[in-house]
């Protein structure tokens, strides 16, 4: 299945989140499948939010699902702020009256994170705003969009996270609040998959693996086009990938007709990759989840894992 069969043509979505990294590819690619795309943040070509990255912002988001072939909506929002949210889903129901897909991933809380510390040696208001911005943002769009979703049966929520059921579920993060924030969105997926069961809707968790989002990038100090060069340090970066796989991951999920299987479960990009057919930007499809796992035993070939 790929997105350039316009298969997504009359569908409404809302990426909460899609300054940049994951929400921003999710939001190209399924403008690349025809939809409208509503790409929400804080970030703005006038305002910065407290990540302090001005290079991306919501309305070059927006520019990029327009010119993906979907047509791109930037409303500045702060999910944290209940009115902000509820302005934002009236005008998607005064503009269009529907919502078919949710995608909730707002996060922006990589700059909070230190590793190496005990809950009680980490900054507690860090911790608590990773909180804040990786768990009530959510609760709050989902609250606040759920009963325009529902009116049409067949939506989907998709609630984007940093690791799988399988692999957090016995596996500690290194922090406990950033623990505690990317559980919570799986488990907010299989809750709403029950409540969302008599309506017709499907409700997922998807995370990417080891993703090359703009700040990763800049972490390694390298570019898209010569990643690579990372891997001289770090020869696990190997294994990373494109935030365009975990974009395609959704869009093809969001076009399959019987996507309903899938609702409740924690899925990844690698794994929708293997069963729909799409590639990373590069044509590869890396499989970072099974690399990790097997990495705790052995020393595996990222190549094998490509």
């Amino acid at each position: 299945m790929t997105t350039e069969t316009k298969s997504l043509h009359g569908r409404i979505c809302l990426v909460a989140g899609a300054t940049r990294g994951a929400g921003r590819a999710i939001a190209v690619q399924l403008g690349a499948a025809g939809a409208t795309v509503y790409v929400t943040g804080r970030t703005t070509r006038e305002k910065l939010s407290e990540v302090g990255r001005a290079s991306e912002t919501i309305e070059e988001t927006a520019e990029l699902v327009t010119a993906a072939g979907g047509e791109g909506i930037a409303v500045p929002t702060d999910h944290l702020d209940p009115g902000q949210v509820r302005a934002l889903v009236d005008r998607i129901d005064r503009d269009h009256g529907r919502l078919d897909v949710l995608v909730n991933d707002v996060w922006g809380g990589e700059h909070l994170l230190v590793f190496g510390k005990k809950t009680w040696e980490n900054d507690l208001d860090g911790g608590l705003r990773m909180l804040e911005l990786g768990v009530r943002t959510h609760a709050i769009t989902s609250h606040l969009a759920l009963p325009l979703l529902i009116r049409n049966p067949g939506g989907l929520v998709v609630e984007v996270t940093d690791g799988t059921a399988a692999y957090n579920g016995t596996r500690f993060r290194e922090n406990l609040y950033y623990d505690l924030a990317k559980n919570a969105p799986i488990r907010m997926a299989f809750g709403l998959a029950r409540e969302l069961e008599e309506f017709g809707g499907t409700a997922v968790a998807v995370t990417p693996g080891w993703l090359r989002s703009e700040q990763m990038l800049a972490a390694f100090g390298v570019t898209e086009e010569n990643w690579r060069d990372a891997t001289a340090q770090t020869p696990d970066f190997a294994i990373s990938e494109s935030p365009v796989y975990v974009g395609r991951a959704v869009a093809a999920l969001a076009a399959d007709p019987d996507r309903h299987r899938r609702t409740g479960q924690s899925l990844s990009s690698g794994g929708l990759a293997k069963e729909y057919g799409f590639t990373d930007a590069d044509g590869s499809r890396p499989d970072a989840w099974g690399f990790i796992v097997a990495g705790e035993t052995g020393k595996p070939d990222p190549a094998d894992y490509r």
